[in-house]
């Protein structure tokens, strides 16, 4: 392996970014284990806790390009995680609907983001994974208000 340069190494930016990439391989080979991808779990927790939604409102709240939306939502109705219907107030949406399946699959692919948590944050103490969380949740939100 080769020795990254201090100067880089000691920017919170080029160290935020190598963690996203590891991160995002740890919870793709994660939700792999469960025939998942991470675009499944967005759709599927934003439904279990919000409730039925247009396909506009998941993609706001998952934070997804409206293509990619519907890509998802074809991809769980056809292994009926979840549930499409025309919306009766306007024919020209579609309401999603979390079913039984996708309940289980949700718990199936929050247990394998839980254990990808846990392979990422291992060398951290639980107080210091707090810290950290809290830390990441005060930036993101920072720069997500400007």
């Amino acid at each position: 392996m080769e020795e990254t340069p201090a100067l880089l190494a000691a920017k919170p930016s080029w160290l935020l970014t190598q963690l996203a990439v590891h991160a995002h391989r740890l919870a793709s080979d994660g939700f792999g284990g469960v025939g998942a991808r991470g675009y499944h779990y967005r759709i599927l927790a934003a439904l279990a806790e919000f409730g039925a939604s247009s396909q506009a409102e998941l993609g706001r709240r998952s934070n997804m390009d409206r293509s990619d939306v519907v890509a998802t939502i074809n991809e769980l109705a056809e292994q009926d995680f979840v549930e499409r219907t025309p919306d009766p107030d306007d024919r020209r949406r579609n309401i999603v609907t979390l079913t039984k399946a996708g309940r289980r699959q949700l718990r199936r692919m929050d247990q394998a983001l839980d254990q990808v948590q846990d392979d990422l944050l291992r060398p951290l103490s639980a107080d210091d994974r707090q810290t950290l969380v809290r830390l990441l949740t005060d930036l993101l939100a920072h720069h997500q208000r400007g």
